[in-house]
C-alpha cells in the first residue's frame, strides 16, 4: 500500500440474495483514497454507496474481491480483528444519530475512548477537545432526548472525531436535518479533515454535501461510472 493511500478497493463485489435470485450491490469496484481526502460517493438509491461504506468499515464483508483499510485486509480479518481496526482507526456518522439515550452527551462521545487503552485524564482531555469542536461544552451533561436534530448529529460527529481516526465513514449524514444544520455540520467536517488530515468518506445524494466535496464518486448498479475531482466554487 502507499504511504498516503488509507483505502484501497480491489475488484470488489457484494452480492445479496434475493429469492432464488442474485442482486449485485458492487460490481468490480476499485478505488484508492488517500489521506486527507474530502470524497463522496454519489448515486441513486440502491447504487451500492451504503454498502461500500460498511465494507470499507469492515461492518460487512465482500462477496469477492478485497479491501484493504489502512493495510489491512478487511476479507481476511477476524471478527476481533475488524473491531480493532474500527477501534482505532475509523469514526462512523449515521443519518441517525445512534446516540445511547440513557447517557449524557459526554458520556456518548466518551464511549468509543473506553475502547481503548486510555486513561481517565487522558479520556477526560479528548471528550472536552472534541466538544469544543462541535462547540457542544455547554451541552455534556445533556441527554440526547434534550437536544436538537442538529445538536444530535453535532454529538454523533465529536463521537466519531473523539479518538482523531485516520477515516470517517460518513452515511447520509445530512438525511435528518434541517438546511442551515446541514450546512453548519459540513462546515464543521471541513474544518476538521483540514486540521486533523482526517480522510472523510461520505455516502450521500444530498446536494448541499455534494458541493462540499473535493472528489465525487458516482455509482450506478454498483458500478463506478464517474470519478471525478471537484473545486468548490465560494465566490
Amino acid at each position: 500500500m502507499e504511504n498516503s493511500v488509507v483505502i484501497h478497493t480491489i475488484n470488489l463485489v457484494k452480492e445479496f440474495p434475493m429469492g432464488t435470485q442474485k442482486v449485485i450491490a458492487l460490481n468490480d469496484v476499485n478505488l484508492d483514497f488517500h489521506k486527507g481526502e474530502f470524497a463522496g460517493v454519489v448515486g441513486p438509491s440502491g447504487s451500492g454507496k451504503t454498502t461500500l461504506l460498511n465494507i470499507i468499515g469492515s461492518l460487512d464483508d465482500p462477496t469477492s474481491g478485497d479491501v484493504m483499510t489502512m493495510g489491512k485486509s478487511i476479507k481476511s480479518l477476524s471478527h476481533k480483528e475488524s473491531a480493532r481496526l474500527r477501534n482505532r482507526y475509523i469514526g462512523f456518522i449515521f443519518q441517525t444519530f445512534n446516540l445511547l439515550p440513557v447517557y449524557t452527551v459526554y458520556e456518548n462521545v466518551e464511549f468509543p475512548l473506553l475502547l481503548l487503552d486510555l486513561d481517565e485524564k487522558e479520556r477526560e482531555k479528548l471528550v472536552w477537545e472534541a466538544l469544543e469542536w462541535v462547540k457542544l461544552t455547554d451541552k455534556a451533561q445533556s441527554r440526547p432526548n434534550q437536544l436538537s436534530g442538529g445538536q444530535s448529529q453535532r454529538v454523533a460527529i465529536a463521537r466519531a472525531m473523539v479518538k482523531k481516526p485516520e477515516i470517517v465513514l460518513a452515511d447520509e449524514p445530512t438525511a435528518n436535518l434541517d438546511a442551515e444544520n446541514s450546512y453548519n455540520i459540513l462546515e464543521m467536517m471541513e474544518v476538521l479533515n483540514k486540521e486533523l488530515k482526517t480522510t472523510f468518506l461520505f455516502s450521500t445524494h444530498d446536494e448541499k454535501v455534494i458541493a462540499y466535496l473535493k472528489r465525487k464518486i458516482t455509482l450506478f448498479d454498483g458500478r463506478v461510472v464517474k470519478d471525478e475531482m471537484v473545486s468548490r466554487d465560494d465566490s
